[in-house]
């Protein structure tokens, strides 16, 4: 299968899966090899077989939908949105919590892979912030539509790769070296729900004073399911909660609701409801 044949095949079968291609230009290599293994699995002579088979065999939409899960993730990925998750917005999320007089910080990390991220944020807490608010608990949810990604994230045991960009502090504390993996201690892993949930279709019940999406919807999806995933968390967000995307991300063209606390590593506040004020952030960047 040449990469010409595997551009012109996922151009056409993505948005049969509510996925678009400008966001696997990219990591195409990593999906036409996928691609390209199924194929001499299934014994196919090349894609126009396979648009055939596809066509016949319904239930292999969704091995092909599981061929374009791009799951690259480690901890504390981009430092400057965590240092600024740890510095500006827990503090100011956590006083917001205590001043309405709630108990606990809720927080959905959605696309979670092999569970880097949410983990990221259950040591940042317990290190750096639950010594400032004793009177909080945080519950952190995790989905992802990858069920061995789930797995591996309930291991909890990784390669140095997956932890060398984590402070020094969250590394020693944090894991126990196990041969050559570094394993989460379990104070921090009883922290984190996890749940085998597609972003598309589904999302975890309750609200949330925090939402990390980050490099998943606003990059993978197309522009209509784009909009009604933000429509989703808007409404899983409790009022001044915030939420995260890819530094490199941006939000679906008209989107409301939202104001930028820091464009640059992606983070934006939810305009408390009822305030009358509804501009895009399209209108906000100008």
């Amino acid at each position: 299968m040449k990469a010409s044949e595997c551009i012109e095949f996922l151009q056409q079968m993505l948005p049969r899966l509510r996925l678009r291609w400008p966001g696997f230009r990219k990591v195409r290599g990593q999906v036409c090899k996928r691609v390209r293994h199924r194929l001499q699995g299934l014994a196919l002579a090349d894609v126009a077989a396979y648009r055939a088979y596809l066509e016949s065999h319904p239930a292999e939409w969704e091995v092909l939908d599981g061929m374009c899960h791009i799951t690259i993730s480690r901890f504390y990925r981009d430092k400057g949105v965590f240092d600024f998750l740890a510095r500006q917005v827990f503090p100011e999320i956590a006083r917001m919590v205590l001043e309405r007089g709630e108990k606990t910080l809720g927080c959905w990390s959605a696309g979670c892979a092999s569970g880097e991220e949410p983990y990221t944020l259950a040591l940042l807490w317990q290190l750096y912030l639950k010594p400032r608010f004793p009177d909080l608990t945080m519950r952190i949810v995790a989905t992802d539509a990858d069920a061995a990604m789930l797995k591996r994230a309930e291991l909890a045991c990784y390669r140095y790769s997956s932890v060398d960009d984590l402070p020094e502090d969250c590394l020693t504390q944090g894991f126990v070296r196990v041969e050559d993996e570094y394993c989460l201690r379990p104070v921090y892993r009883d922290e984190v729900e996890f749940l085998k949930q597609d972003l598309r279709f589904i999302v975890p019940d309750g609200t949330f004073h925090l939402v990390l999406c980050r490099n998943l919807a606003f990059t993978y999806f197309d522009d209509a399911t784009q909009s009604e995933v933000l429509r989703k968390i808007h409404d899983k967000l409790r009022p001044g909660g915030v939420l995260v995307i890819g530094s490199h991300e941006s939000l679906p063209q008209g989107a409301s609701g939202f104001w930028a606390w820091s464009g640059k590593q992606g983070v934006y506040r939810q305009m408390d409801r009822g305030d009358g004020y509804h501009e895009s952030i399209d209108h906000q960047r100008r």
